[in-house]
């Protein structure tokens, strides 16, 4: 099942929150793969294949780009699902990547990671 592909990049999400969030996260930043939305799955396996087609593309050079480029690839790619599947987003959920929070331009970094770790 194609959505079973973003469970990695849930999985990081989740990893990357519990290490970076300041404080206590709220409990939707933390939902297990298994009660996240279908949406949200739907989203979660479109942005881990087009991070594993932008390494394939680079033949791997992307171990030579910063954690905020990789940050921001992950970033741009998610407000696109965003607007795929939700017609009205509020504007934090669309929010360009200078204006997230230091945690989560972490966050966006290391789901990169762990992609590029496993591609």
């Amino acid at each position: 099942m194609q959505q079973e592909r973003g469970r990695l990049f849930r999985e990081a999400w989740i990893a990357g929150v519990l290490k970076y969030f300041p404080g206590e996260p709220k409990p939707g930043y933390i939902t297990p793969w298994e009660d996240t939305p279908d949406w949200e799955r739907d989203a979660a396996a479109a942005v881990r294949e087009q991070v594993e087609q932008f390494i394939r593309l680079s033949d791997g050079n992307t171990a030579k780009l910063t954690n905020e480029q990789k940050s921001r690839f992950v970033a741009l790619c998610w407000i696109a699902q965003i607007h795929k599947h939700i017609p009205d987003p509020k504007p934090s959920y669309v929010a360009d990547w200078g204006e997230l929070p230091e945690w989560q331009r972490m966050v966006d970094a290391y789901i990169f990671e762990r992609i590029e770790a496993e591609a």
